[in-house]
């Protein structure tokens, strides 16, 4: 069992999805999922967070996964684009959640709605995106102090 905010990542991740794909207005989409039935229990109020985020930040999300994709932006699947841009959310405007979580949960997002590989794809991009947006956070590996 998932919690609320797992959740709330999921559905944001199916409401992204559906924007990219239709351009529908958000407040529909936001509706949609609230109405539906089979939607997990969720806390909306991170689920409206993130998706007005990355929407408000979109641009400047896109620009920083591309800095580290080798695929043209527009060829990226678009599961895994909407996977990447929630991940980079978190990571870029959430500091308040760890990395190591945004990017684990972004991979179980992947793995549950991607392709074969996407999980693979989105940890490469996140894993780059994260020691960009979070330095002091990530210590370096290798050494460690002796204890």
């Amino acid at each position: 069992m998932n919690s609320p905010k797992s959740n709330a990542r999921q559905v944001a991740l199916q409401a992204l999805y559906q924007w990219q794909m239709t351009s529908q207005n958000l407040q529909e989409i936001c509706q949609q999922f609230e109405n539906d039935p089979q939607t997990p229990k969720y806390s909306k109020a991170y689920f409206e967070l993130l998706l007005t985020g990355v929407v408000e930040k979109l641009s400047e999300l896109d620009e920083a996964i591309s800095e580290f994709t080798t695929r043209k932006f527009e060829k990226i699947d678009p599961i895994e684009k909407a996977v990447l841009r929630l991940g980079a959310y978190e990571l870029f405007f959430k500091p308040e959640v760890p990395y190591r979580v945004a990017i684990n949960e972004s991979i179980n997002l992947a793995k549950s709605f991607g392709s074969e590989k996407s999980h693979a794809y989105v940890n490469s991009i996140l894993d780059k995106l994260a020691k960009k947006s979070r330095p002091t956070e990530i210590k370096p590996k290798g050494k460690k102090k002796a204890g």
